[in-house]
């Protein structure tokens, strides 16, 4: 299959963009990407068209929640105890969830899904496509595991009289399950003979691959001390850090980028509607951004549904991010932060056939995609576009 006649914004290193060009893609992978009309061509024309990659939303609960169902339909947060680093979100997520088929719509092809901020210590974070219907297929990547600090698990366990009731807990909770896993690494890496390895613990076994880097550690944390808190964990663990939210990334900008440690900040249109938010700002991406701080911008669907990712980039443009900082805030910068900038987040010779064809420019609220590619799915939502 190709697509011809295309404006091709490619985000690759060279942030190139052809003017006028086409993408082949089989199999599902990228086999081309060239200037001009190649010879023969059938396919797809797009018309003079603007095509980007897929957008990217590194911050979601999708597939975790069934809109009008209630508490019977969330599966994201499991209050039972509060460190359960041995939780798979896979076996979480809907893809029969409605959302999936409006993330496609907005042109949105891979999220990550991570469970929600009500542990400090959580589960793993799962890459997936939007299209499809069996998550084992649907995944991408395992990139990660979720921890929280602050707010959410402090009220949570609070109102039940339980631990922790503090951020001192919080964190003390964090290093214990970090430093028992260390150990628990060490034990198993000493056993000389199959009856000398340590008695099987599946939460540590979860966090080795955190503590080797196989896996990024996210940490849900809105406030400056709380942030700080992360990176002094991640130090003390070898850990490679990203910050979730980041509400009050803006007022330590210059810290974050001395630290080069990735935001993705979001969801950009709320309120400040616990303390935690006090600062909370549209403005927060582009001064991260102009500090040299990598920046991703999500929706935390449910939180903000998946559909208005495009719009909520438009409200950072809106308070200063430019142009190409927002569009890389949702491909290949988002990618990178991930972890899987090698299938997706550009338009590249051997990656994903993952892309979005407008008419009209992306980020503004009457935009809509005429066509999305996932994993060289074609969803045309505009019957003009086949010719």
């Amino acid at each position: 299959m190709i697509i011809f006649n295309a404006k091709i914004y490619t985000q690759d290193r060279e942030r190139r963009v052809i003017e006028k060009g086409f993408v082949r893609f089989e199999n599902g992978l990228i086999t081309e990407v060239g200037e001009g009309t190649p010879e023969a061509a059938e396919g797809i024309d797009a018309g003079g068209r603007t095509l980007y990659p897929g957008f990217i939303d590194i911050h979601t609960h999708l597939g975790l929640t069934t809109g009008g169902v209630g508490v019977e339909g969330e599966d994201f947060n499991e209050e039972s105890e509060p460190v359960s680093p041995q939780l798979h979100i896979l076996d979480a997520i809907n893809p029969f969830d409605v959302s999936f088929k409006k993330a496609l719509e907005a042109g949105v092809t891979a999220v990550l899904v991570s469970p929600g901020s009500m542990n400090p210590v959580a589960g793993d974070i799962c890459a997936v496509s939007t299209d499809g219907r069996r998550i084992d297929s649907m995944l991408l990547r395992k990139v990660g595991m979720k921890f929280s600090l602050g707010e959410n698990p402090k009220m949570t366990y609070m109102n039940r009289d339980e631990t922790p009731c503090t951020r001192m807990a919080i964190a003390a909770m964090i290093r214990e399950a970090l430093a028992k896993a260390k150990r628990y690494r060490s034990d198993r890496e000493a056993a000389e003979e199959p009856g000398d390895l340590p008695e099987l613990d599946l939460g540590s076994e979860a966090l080795i691959p955190l503590l080797d880097r196989k896996l990024k550690a996210h940490f849900h944390c809105h406030r400056a001390d709380d942030i700080f808190t992360a990176l002094r964990i991640s130090k003390e663990f070898g850990l490679d850090p990203v910050l979730i939210h980041c509400t009050d990334g803006h007022l330590i900008a210059g810290e974050l980028a001395e630290e080069k440690v990735p935001a993705v900040v979001g969801p950009i249109m709320c309120d400040a509607c616990k303390p935690e938010l006090v600062n909370i700002t549209p403005a927060n991406a582009a001064v991260l951004a102009r500090a040299g701080v990598p920046v991703a911008i999500c929706t935390d669907h449910s939180e903000i549904p998946i559909e208005y990712l495009p719009i909520s980039v438009g409200v950072c443009m809106k308070h200063g991010l430019s142009f190409e900082k927002a569009l890389d805030a949702v491909t290949v910068t988002a990618a990178e932060i991930a972890g899987i900038s090698d299938l997706t987040g550009s338009v590249e010779v051997g990656k994903r056939a993952d892309f979005v064809l407008f008419d009209a420019p992306p980020f503004e609220v009457m935009s809509s995609p005429v066509m999305t590619v996932c994993g060289g799915r074609i969803h045309s939502f505009e019957q003009t576009v086949d010719r």
